[in-house]
């Protein structure tokens, strides 16, 4: 079962990008660039003048995005890196790929990709789906390539990390570490109701607040460090992409409900707009959250991005210490800064 698209207007996405400057001469990687806010960011990083580097699934969605940014950019360039979120072998792949189109650095790691509400089963690494992919392999990720990112900073001023958190984040209290185990498929099954609590809608919490957690983690080190990267996050709000058509295919969420949820909704240009300010504004800073909106879930569905600081919900030291132990604890490594 699908549900159709509402087709939704973008109204912010061109005053955004009208106020970016050039990104000639910097490389930026981007997971999850098929479809939604990880292609719509890749297709403007495109267009400033960024080297480009797409990092998903092979595919023929994948096949077809890159030529259809190939096709839409005549300023940047644009290269396929296989990468398998649900696979740290393949994370891994990926990485060394990266550092051989990255001689010079890596200016931007925008850590993007996602799945939402999916159901309760392991990787072949042992860890929830949905963790693994949003969080632990974006994790890893991020460690294997924080080389590339030191040598841009040192090279040209700064790098940044990006990371893709989410409203849901707000669903669940705190975070907690049977979540970023070796638990896949033993962590509460297959409930789907949004709004009462649903295990999958907890595991997709959890996932969108450890995002959120791993940007303050990195932040807190990178400022101790005197790091020149930057460590952002951002949310899209409610915005129309692949990620309901998936759910709704997967039993996450109902086709009607789908449907009626998002008329309240934004598009995938106006959804991408926290992202590539976190990967292109000159005035971001480490350490901030840019999204439509603060507060509670539903007065942040849309409208302009706006910058706010890191929460206290995740910005603490238990939790800070919490996600970054189990994390690598996950990826079987230190990961020192």
């Amino acid at each position: 079962m699908s549900y159709e698209k509402p087709g939704l207007a973008s109204k912010h996405f061109d005053d955004l990008f009208n106020s970016l400057p050039s990104m000639e001469g910097k490389t930026v990687a981007i997971s999850g660039t098929t479809s939604g806010t990880g292609f719509v960011a890749a297709n403007a990083c495109g267009k400033l003048g960024a080297k480009v580097l797409l990092l998903n699934r092979p595919s023929d969605r994948a096949k077809a995005a890159l030529e259809k940014l190939k096709a839409n950019n005549s300023n940047g360039s644009f290269t396929q890196i296989d990468c398998d979120l649900q696979s740290f072998a393949s994370v891994k792949k990926a990485a060394k790929k990266l550092h051989t189109q990255c001689p010079d650095g890596l200016d931007v790691l925008c850590n993007n990709a996602g799945v939402m509400a999916l159901e309760d089963y392991a990787t072949e690494d042992g860890f929830d789906v949905q963790m693994q992919t949003n969080h632990l392999s974006h994790f890893l990720l991020t460690k294997l390539c924080f080389d590339l990112l030191e040598k841009a900073g040192d090279a040209r001023g700064e790098a940044r990390i990006v990371n893709h958190s989410s409203i849901a984040r707000q669903q669940v209290k705190k975070l907690e570490a049977a979540y970023l185990g070796k638990n896949g498929g033993n962590l509460g099954g297959n409930g789907a109701s949004m709004l009462f609590g649903g295990a999958r809608w907890v595991r997709y919490g959890q996932t969108k607040l450890a995002n959120a957690a791993f940007t303050a983690s990195l932040h807190e080190k990178l400022t101790a460090k005197g790091s020149k990267v930057k460590a952002l996050v951002a949310h899209p709000g409610l915005a129309e992409t692949d990620l309901q058509s998936t759910t709704v295919t997967d039993g996450g969420m109902g086709k009607w409900f789908t449907k009626q949820l998002m008329k309240l909704g934004q598009s995938r240009e106006d959804g991408a707009l926290g992202i590539l300010t976190c990967i292109a504004h000159p005035d971001a800073q480490s350490g901030q959250f840019f999204g439509p909106g603060m507060g509670g879930m539903f007065t942040a569905l849309k409208g302009p991005a706006v910058g706010y600081p890191l929460e206290t919900s995740y910005d603490n030291p238990q939790t800070r210490e919490l996600l970054w132990s189990q994390s690598c604890a996950a990826i079987g490594d230190a990961f020192d800064i």
